[in-house]
């Protein structure tokens, strides 16, 4: 029996501090940055996804699947990652750190458990750790339930995302947190003393 046709949708998404999220909750705590894919990183019911621009809005399509593409779409994007994450609520979205969310459908048509996300990113290469007011960024996640396993690179070609696997030369999403945890807080002053230093 073939898959009924994916959900699909497309928004202007606004991103603060270098990132938009995916969310399960309005609980959010703070993480750790790990940059390794370039792209996103997550714990479960949250995931950051990592931007060129500090600020601005940027063109997000999503598409939600009960089973995984047949083929790897990569000719036009910079970017192509797929990576594991896990919904708490079954109700992973798309949201902003700093604004309302987009008005865009869940992504686990599944309910709760662990899915395959494949972020696909392009112009992060356009105004890198700049602001801007119209898109110059475009993202396509595609989800669907699937076992956890290590991230698959599908294509890496943007500086930023190089820059953002080789280290902190370039500013890493810092995230809001709330002012009582105070070591969070000591570790984002570290990394901006850190920046600040030649």
């Amino acid at each position: 029996m073939p898959e009924p046709d994916p959900t699909r949708a497309s928004s202007k998404v606004q991103v603060d501090y270098h990132a938009f999220e995916l969310t399960d909750s309005d609980n959010r705590a703070p993480m750790g940055f790990d940059a390794s894919n370039g792209l996103i990183f997550s714990r479960p019911g949250h995931s950051v996804i990592c931007t060129g621009i500090s600020g601005g809005p940027v063109n997000v399509s999503v598409e939600s699947r009960m089973c995984s593409p047949t083929h790897v779409d990569s000719g036009a994007w910079d970017e192509v990652v797929d990576h594991s994450v896990e919904t708490l609520t079954g109700a992973l979205r798309v949201t902003c750190v700093m604004n309302d969310p987009p008005n865009l459908p869940h992504l686990t048509l599944q309910g709760p458990g662990t899915y395959r996300i494949r972020v696909h990113a392009r112009g992060r290469d356009t105004a890198p750790d700049g602001v801007t007011f119209e898109p110059v960024e475009d993202y396509l996640l595609i989800a669907w339930p699937a076992e956890p396993r290590p991230d698959t690179v599908h294509k890496q070609t943007d500086v930023y995302g190089a820059e953002l696997r080789a280290g902190p030369s370039v500013p890493a999403p810092v995230l809001p947190v709330d002012d009582t945890d105070d070591e969070h807080r000591r570790r984002i002053r570290e990394r901006l003393r850190r920046r600040r230093t030649p």
